[in-house]
């Protein structure tokens, strides 16, 4: 028998546990408190920008940081189309209509090609969006030096959600440098972890407080409870901000060892006809979060469901790369600029296990799975 393999289990420094005991020892064990303070000010440093707002969760910031661009009920945002369905959902939350935007099969982030396009005829027919949420996938960012300009050009606010990119960069900057604002995810499967919980980032220090604010279920500066808007309760609390401190201390190492990951199933499998890794843009380097692949099942010998069902059969964690949101039942209705990209990536794409934590003899036998799948009986 041998341990199940996780596709990206949470990875412990060991700091963690003296800091969380330092907030009990304190009494700051309340939402808010000198670590939530202090995690901020580190992931600010850490994203190149100048303030954060630590959050419950990466949906929590993504709804901030539409809200706080001016995204009201009745708006269009466009959304990259290949992304997990928070990035989508937030849209709705403000009562907004998500168009979704096909993924650049160069990169599977947003095809920049297609915003320019699809943003000159929508300026041309008075119908440009509100904002654009591009979605850094896999730990890879968006072409931001296109997309930038692009936006500007328009007067369309753009959100980075590096929820799967911290640790990553774009043309010498860090992930969560770009847009008005950018949104990070500490759940438990990301790069690091607080177990739950996020983060909205900015250069800006009037949006950064005022999410903030909101945050804090928008509470007026009154020795009651005031409140003359609607806030929510979307804080971290100081005793996760100590688990996200110890893990972000970390992180130049948690990037290494993903790297390595991939760079190993690479040397591993990279002979295979059929099989190709997650390109990496030219433009920056990413974190590779998770290692991602694509088949095709003609010249490999197996679909990614067979693979995918016989690293399951061995007990190893591996996923289709995220379903396209123009896919979704939840979207139906939703206009999509292209898809064509996003839905081949979901029909040959599949996750690897990524974990920072990761063996060679784990990456050794998930490898020989791969390669044993091909004639239907898994090595390994």
């Amino acid at each position: 028998m041998t341990d199940r393999i996780y596709l990206s289990p949470p990875h412990l420094t060991g700091g963690e546990r003296e800091l969380v005991a330092e907030a009990f020892d304190s009494n700051w064990i309340a939402p808010l408190g000198p670590h939530v303070d202090a995690f901020e000010a580190e992931l600010a440093a850490a994203c190149g920008v100048a303030h954060a707002a630590a959050l419950s969760s990466g949906t929590a910031g993504l709804h901030l940081a539409l809200l706080l661009a001016g995204v009201e009920r009745g708006d269009e945002v466009w959304c990259s189309d290949l992304t997990f369905v928070a990035s989508a959902n937030a849209i709705v939350y403000c009562g907004a209509r998500p168009v979704f935007v096909d993924a650049d099969a160069a990169t599977w982030t947003i095809d920049p090609d297609l915003v320019a396009d699809e943003m000159r005829r929508a300026a041309r027919h008075g119908r440009l969006p509100r904002a654009l949420v591009a979605v850094d996938l896999y730990g890879q960012c968006c072409d931001y030096p296109r997309l930038e300009p692009i936006c500007a050009e328009h007067g369309v606010a753009l959100i980075e959600d590096a929820a799967e990119a911290l640790g990553a960069s774009c043309g010498g900057r860090p992930a969560g440098s770009f847009g008005r604002s950018a949104v990070l995810s500490f759940n438990g499967n990301k790069i690091i972890t607080t177990s739950g919980g996020g983060a909205l980032v900015s250069d800006d220090a009037e949006t950064v407080a005022r999410a903030r604010f909101l945050a804090t279920q928008a509470r007026e500066p009154a020795p009651h409870y005031e409140h003359a808007e609607v806030g929510y309760n979307y804080r971290l609390s100081n005793l996760l901000a100590a688990v996200g401190r110890a893990q972000l201390a970390a992180l130049a190492e948690r990037v290494a060892a993903r790297r390595r990951n991939f760079d190993r199933y690479r040397e591993l499998l990279a002979d295979l006809p059929g099989l190709a890794f997650m390109p990496e843009a030219p433009y920056g380097t990413g974190n590779r979060w998770l290692t991602c692949v694509t088949i095709d099942p003609g010249a490999f010998g197996a679909d990614r469901e067979e693979v995918r069902r016989a690293l399951e059969a061995a007990d190893v964690e591996a996923r289709p790369v995220w379903k396209p949101m123009h896919l979704q039942p939840a979207f139906a209705g939703c206009t999509a600029l292209g898809g064509a990209v996003s839905a081949g990536l979901f029909d040959r794409g599949l996750c690897l296990p990524s974990g920072s934590s990761l063996a060679d003899d784990d990456r050794v036998r998930v490898a020989g799975l791969v390669r044993g799948s091909r004639g239907g009986t898994a090595e390994g």
